[in-house]
């Protein structure tokens, strides 16, 4: 009997033993604690990827800042080739406006050439008359002929005592004689004139030796 109570008493103690090994708290890693930790390792990975890499950045930027320096460069240029050639442009409009001027200018006191030597064949047969008013009249319409002449920069050819040059003098007639020297214009004819370095007319003349 005592043995069958001692072999119950030492069931109950090794059950006892088993259960507060049982009882005992295991510490083991909860799975959130593990989700959260696998995320921290995943967002540093995703922070390590997203770094940039500025050195590449701005080896971009400096062949990029190039790319526009060259295009900025070939537009000034272009600019100052269209200003170099805008401004000759307007030089050569300037000088061919002004060469249609000249030659309409010129064309129109040629036209009128013919009336001054009227005038002057009108003056040379009333020289001898005394206070004529047709004299007076006419002497002061040449006057004012010879005057805007002048503000056109028209002057006669010289003639007379000249050497005759085949520029300015038409010679249609040729004498020798000792008292005149070589080339020398004795008389004119029709007188000629000249506008700046242009001739409206050469001076008709006779020319000695």
């Amino acid at each position: 009997m005592d043995n069958i109570e001692r072999t119950n008493l030492e069931e109950n103690m090794d059950n006892q033993e088993d259960t507060q090994v049982a009882d005992e708290p295991v510490e083991n890693v909860s799975p959130e604690k593990g989700s959260e930790m696998e995320a921290g390792s995943e967002e540093k990975e995703t922070m390590e990827e997203t770094i940039p890499d500025y050195e590449k950045i701005v080896a971009d930027l400096e062949k990029k800042l190039d790319e526009k320096e060259k295009q900025c460069s070939e537009y000034l240029e272009m600019l100052q080739r269209l200003a170099a050639e805008f401004d000759n442009y307007k030089k050569r409009t300037a000088r061919e406006r002004q060469n249609i001027y000249d030659d309409a200018a010129r064309d129109v006191i040629a036209a009128f050439l013919p009336v001054i030597d009227n005038f002057e064949r009108a003056l040379a047969l009333i020289e001898k008359e005394e206070n004529s008013p047709i004299k007076e009249g006419i002497e002061m319409v040449y006057r004012q002929i010879k005057e805007v002449l002048e503000k056109l920069n028209v002057e006669e050819i010289k003639a007379v005592g000249e050497v005759f040059d085949p520029r300015y003098h038409n010679a249609i007639m040729h004498i020798e004689d000792d008292s005149f020297g070589e080339n020398e214009i004795v008389e004119e004819y029709q007188k000629g004139y000249i506008c700046g370095d242009k001739v409206l007319r050469h001076s008709t003349v006779k020319v000695a030796n």
